[in-house]
């Protein structure tokens, strides 16, 4: 029997932790795995993918016996730490076309509009706090360069007959967001923030209730695959017929993954509580707000008055391997602060309280793949959600169900699924070194665009060959 051996994460210290989980004072809530158990499936990741999966599960086979192992406390990965940005897979429609062609991007585009939907109603009737605010997305041009950076996804959503972003003027912007540093974009009106951990925990308690069997501080050593698979940690072991790895960057462990996964860290910052100052700017609700460079800036003001403020750094994980200084930057978010300053200059004498980072599974389509390992049938994942998962990740339990359960339906049929017909990445040290000669390039000509410069003619051609750059 072939074992599939799983990379051990490095917990973050307490204090390298995200503000949202500090915030919440975040705890495992059950016990490790210990002993020998059984189960119908095994869902290796207690984040959104992994919850939503057995969530769903339950709802379509009651009878189910799930089983979730959490290496660390559900949420701890990029569930619990990201921005809170909730907006719908419209903006990628081009995207996602290009992987399922247009009529099904439409219908997926569409789904996360009704995940949006089954989150207020989570909220709504006191299911999940989650500090869900749909005050709108705001994707915004601050440069010439960005100018645009939306109009292919609208026309295309416009084409299938989904109006869902509406222009915005300078003016709108500033008195939205407090800030006159983008001056050009679009809302998509039903969209928002949540606060991520606060989500991520509602989930397990969600599951939790619904039957679902939760293991945290039980990282997965390996697995034992065969017609009845072996899942092993320390201090056990569960015996079941499917299973589902739902770990985000951490699969880039596996070689028939890795050559589709890269890994890349995003930096996030959050300053303390000034909530009278915002208000003074004019940046008052709970819109999610980016912009148009390579390496997107992404902000919300909090319920209690604080500024997150996040950027995909773009540094690279050689191998997929990564540990413990990827949980936060040596820099403690210096570019964050630069951008945050330069687009808040009312912010300068603002403290930044926390700071973090972790890694992000990316593909190069910047569309997720659900697939089963090529010789092993009963062992389903799902990857490649690029940092964009509020409102699509309730998508892919659906699609993760349907294989685990053998469903022949939409979700099973998806164009999403199947991995075949997905780019591959080059085999290292020329996919490192190559990333970090475009994450340099992309660096310089953010750097020069940012301030309505152009950049020289090869920093603009290496930046060209970053993966999944939005057509204008």
């Amino acid at each position: 029997m072939a074992t599939l051996r799983l990379r051990q994460p490095a917990v973050a210290l307490p204090s390298d932790r995200s503000f949202w989980l500090q915030d919440t004072g975040a705890a495992p809530a059950t016990e490790p795995l210990q002993g020998n158990e059984r189960a119908d499936v095994v869902i290796v990741g207690g984040g959104y993918t992994g919850l939503w999966t057995a969530l769903r599960i339950r709802e379509l086979a009651p009878e189910t016996r799930v089983i979730v192992l959490e290496a660390d406390l559900c949420g701890s990965g990029a569930s619990g730490r990201n921005g809170g940005q909730v907006h719908s897979w419209f903006a990628e429609i081009d995207q996602i076309s290009a992987v399922v062609g247009l009529e099904e991007a439409r219908q997926l585009c569409a789904d996360t509009v009704a995940s949006i939907a089954e989150l207020k109603a989570l909220q709504r009737d006191g299911t999940i706090d989650m500090d869900l605010r749909l005050d709108g997305w705001l994707w915004t041009a601050s440069s010439i360069a960005q100018e645009g950076a939306w109009e292919h996804a609208v026309a295309m959503s416009a084409a299938v007959g989904e109006n869902r972003f509406r222009s915005l003027t300078a003016e709108e912007i500033e008195r939205r967001t407090g800030s006159s540093a983008s001056y050009a974009g679009v809302i998509e009106t039903n969209a928002g923030t949540v606060h991520p951990a606060k989500l991520a925990i509602g989930l397990r308690n969600l599951a939790l209730a619904r039957g679902v069997i939760i293991h945290e501080r039980s990282p997965v050593l390996d697995i034992e695959a065969g017609r009845t698979c072996k899942v092993r940690t320390a201090e056990g072991m569960v015996q079941a017929e499917k299973i589902v790895l739902a770990a985000n960057a951490w699969l880039s462990a596996l070689p028939e993954l890795r050559r589709h996964l890269y890994v890349v860290a995003s930096e996030v910052v959050a300053t303390v509580a000034v909530p009278d100052l915002l208000d003074s700017i004019g940046w008052r609700d709970g819109a999610s707000i980016c912009d148009s460079q390579a390496q997107v800036l992404y902000y919300q003001r909090t319920i209690g008055g604080r500024v997150v403020f996040g950027r995909g750094s773009g540094n690279v994980a050689f191998g997929g391997n990564f540990g413990a200084s990827f949980n936060r930057g040596p820099e403690h978010g210096r570019d964050n602060v630069r951008e945050l300053h330069r687009v808040y200059p009312a912010l300068r004498g603002v403290a930044v309280e926390y700071d973090w980072s972790g890694p992000i599974d990316c593909v190069p389509e910047h569309v997720p793949v659900f697939d089963h390992l090529r010789d092993h049938p009963n062992v389903f994942y799902g990857m490649g959600f690029n940092g964009t998962g509020i409102a699509q990740t309730p998508i892919a339990g659906r699609i993760l169900a349907s294989l685990v359960l053998e469903r022949k339906d939409r979700w099973s049929a998806s164009g999403l699924v199947g991995i075949e017909r997905r780019m591959s990445l080059p085999p290292e040290p020329f996919r490192y070194l190559g990333a970090r000669v475009v994450r340099s390039a992309v660096r310089r000509k953010n750097e020069a665009e940012i301030h309505n410069r152009k950049a020289d003619r090869i920093t603009n051609l290496l930046a060209g060959l970053k993966p999944g750059r939005r057509k204008k």
